[in-house]
């Protein structure tokens, strides 16, 4: 049975900009994305990128469109419970699958994940764009938990894309002169309204594209932090290439201000 958002939790979303949902993946799915989570370990897709641990110790494991190369992936971004929960989210006629991430945070790795927006990172522009971060594992602050800072996806600010360390897999982002750089958030973290919650397998983090966002180390010696994120969008959200755009999720079928409808960005729900 798919997840019956609340009226609270939508309201929640349209305030906040992120809300927790408790219990939307089931455990039948939670053993899928743990075998897929594996595979792609042991043989990363071809946009996976590594984050050297900062001390040496622990290790970072990321990757993007992981469903185009893994049938069981794909299910679950095209069938699985995270497409009702965009469809009631954006109350749109259609939602579109835009891409997967994958996010492994093993034991000691104390790397943070800088505070950041995603919106300017994507080659897409609209309002009904959401992410949908699936826990695998008991997730806390300690052990790489994501924070977010109350309605910021209000602020309609777009912060310059950065690397998020010392990667493999991709360089550095161009400059856009239309952004504006991150101020140092946890310099002056007393000055803004910063949520979190702690997760158990199968919760999820529902999030705004233009919330800001980031996540500490993973300080636990005794859990893995394995995150799965689909983003999807609904009825505005409309191809935009931008400087500071991700080329891994750019597309060369599309023009600015086409319609995301294709192979690479599937319709995956629609009104009836």
């Amino acid at each position: 049975m798919d997840y019956h958002v609340t009226d609270q939790e939508r309201d929640a979303y349209r305030r906040d900009g992120a809300v927790p949902l408790r219990g939307v993946v089931d455990r039948n799915w939670l053993e899928i994305l743990e075998a897929g989570v594996e595979r792609d370990i042991s043989e990363p897709g071809p946009f996976f990128h590594g984050y050297v641990p900062d001390n040496g110790v622990g290790k970072f494991h990321g990757n993007i469109r992981l469903w185009e190369n893994d049938s069981e992936l794909g299910r679950f971004c095209a069938s699985g419970p995270l497409v009702s929960l965009a469809a009631q989210f954006f109350e749109s006629s259609k939602v579109n699958l835009f891409y997967d991430q994958l996010f492994v945070k093993e034991q000691g790795t104390e790397n943070r994940t800088r505070w950041h927006n995603d919106l300017p990172y994507w080659p897409i522009r609209g309002s009904q764009i959401m992410s949908f971060w699936v826990a695998l594992d008991d997730v806390t602050l300690d052990s790489g938990g994501l924070e977010f800072l109350r309605a910021s996806h209000l602020w309609d600010i777009w912060y310059q894309p950065e690397t998020f360390g010392k990667t493999s897999g991709h360089g550095e982002y161009e400059r856009n002169p239309d952004y504006v750089d991150m101020p140092d958030i946890e310099a002056a973290r007393n000055e803004y309204e910063v949520l979190t919650w702690d997760l158990e397998p199968g919760d999820v983090y529902a999030f705004h594209a233009m919330t800001v966002h980031g996540a500490g180390g993973n300080l636990r010696s005794d859990v893995r932090r394995r995150g799965y994120t689909v983003r999807y969008c609904g009825d505005d959200a409309v191809y935009d290439t931008r400087k500071g755009t991700q080329g891994h999720l750019q597309s060369d079928r599309h023009s600015d201000g086409d319609s995301l409808d294709s192979d690479l960005y599937p319709v995956v729900w629609q009104a009836r």
